[in-house]
């Protein structure tokens, strides 16, 4: 089911597996951070994801709701989670609303909604 795939990349993305995870996504995926902007396919996922996340000690993504409908052959979930990073003592955590699109098996659109002044905030740049 959509939403079970979309747990298990989170899952991977907690555990710092970042190439085990793009292997979830679709080559062609549209990620959509919408505050800083849209990248396409599993390459720029990896440039945009794998510097943010490689720079914390530990990653932390709560999902409080999340629903699912469809299929793996064409699914939608939605959830809303806090995502936690932690750096040394410090924990950033940062509410976010992500929309993903699940076509044959493979996230095909994964789009995250966000205050960026709240992070910029949180990480002492705002």
């Amino acid at each position: 089911m959509p939403g079970e795939l979309v747990t298990r990349f989170i899952t991977l993305i907690e555990q710092q597996q970042l190439p085990a995870a793009l292997e979830l996504l679709a080559p062609d995926c549209e990620y959509d951070n919408v505050p800083v902007g849209k990248v396409h396919g599993t390459d720029q996922v990896s440039a945009v994801l794998g510097p943010f996340i490689g720079g914390f000690d530990e990653v932390e993504w709560v999902v409080h709701h999340q629903v699912a409908s469809g299929t793996l052959a064409d699914g939608t979930v939605m959830n809303e989670r806090v995502d936690r990073f932690r750096s040394g003592d410090r924990w950033v955590e940062l509410p976010v609303m992500g929309l993903f699109r699940v076509i044959d098996g493979r996230i095909t659109l994964w789009r995250d909604y966000f205050d960026m002044g709240a992070l910029q905030r949180m990480m002492g740049q705002g």
